[in-house]
């Protein structure tokens, strides 16, 4: 699981800790495409109502797969120097 949890925060596809309505994955995937959060949750209903019931499965397995912005892996998410390289 912490492979994925990685996987995703690589991909920049973390739940934020700010702009929660439920569990930050509207929010998460708005902010990896450059969306604001509204209009991310608008589209995100929108695209599952294409398919009667998927809203039921892949917002609870994104939750689940998508690592919390807090919890989400230090070395995947830093982009700078390493430590040991700072003088």
């Amino acid at each position: 699981m912490n492979d994925i949890h990685s996987s995703f925060a690589q991909q920049g596809l973390v739940r934020p800790r700010d702009e929660r309505v439920l569990g930050g994955v509207a929010s998460g995937l708005g902010r990896r495409f450059g969306i604001a959060p509204w209009p991310a949750r608008i589209l995100f209903v929108l695209l599952l109502m294409v398919i009667p019931g998927s809203q039921i499965l892949i917002y609870p397995i994104l939750w689940i797969l998508m690592p919390s912005e807090h919890s989400a892996p230090v070395a995947a998410t830093y982009q700078g120097p390493a430590p040991s390289q700072v003088a």
